[in-house]
């Protein structure tokens, strides 16, 4: 079961702990991918975050609630279909993926990266400069994608001439505000500036 809705059932949505108000989604940690630059992938000095099965809305009502979920913490533009079946990356942007139906076979960080298995009730948040390609999906795989402040976006190839102004790009982005799924603490917001800090 899903823990934020396990949590939500026992009425525990948020507490309160050593005098601190604590939300629900503040006990997930996501699992991290760190990727470093594979000469055509830049990747990044930031970790993609793996956040599993921390939603259960599925089909329509599942996407809404992406959209609704990644608005409410300002990651916004959002669309809904799939991942390319190429390398790319984003220089202009981080980017959220909420996958809501289905699930897909993932290769992140480029050829020297990593295939990892995403599935219905995952979110995954991708820095920008980190490579993502779908090596395989189920029928029904659908993703909600969006993007902090709703920044545009572009694709990147890992072309001959991208590079340096896409590592320009991507360096002068800021760390988002929030977390597209647990807001303002926890996620990227501890783990992506501890990074800054060092």
């Amino acid at each position: 079961m899903n823990r934020t809705r396990f949590l939500t059932l026992l009425g525990l949505s948020s507490f309160t702990f050593s005098g601190k108000k604590v939300m629900a989604e503040d006990l997930i940690k996501p699992e991290t991918h760190l990727f470093k630059d594979d000469g055509i992938i830049p990747n990044s000095k930031h970790p993609l975050l793996h956040y599993h099965k921390v939603f259960l809305d599925r089909n329509s009502a599942g996407a809404s609630w992406l959209e609704q979920h990644f608005a409410k913490n300002n990651w916004t533009n959002s669309w809904r279909n799939g991942v390319y079946p190429f390398h790319h990356y984003h220089s202009t942007s981080h980017e959220v993926l909420g996958i809501y139906n289905g699930s897909a076979l993932l290769f992140l960080g480029g050829e020297k990266g990593a295939k990892v298995k995403v599935e219905a009730g995952d979110i995954i948040v991708i820095p920008a400069g980190v490579g993502h390609k779908n090596l395989g999906s189920s029928a029904d795989f659908g993703v909600v994608g969006a993007y902090p402040d709703g920044r545009n976006w572009d694709v990147m190839r890992g072309q001959p001439g991208d590079r340096p102004k896409a590592d320009e790009r991507i360096a002068a982005l800021p760390v988002p505000d929030f977390d597209p799924f647990s807001g303002k603490n926890g996620g990227l917001i501890e783990l992506w500036n501890q990074v800054e800090k060092k």
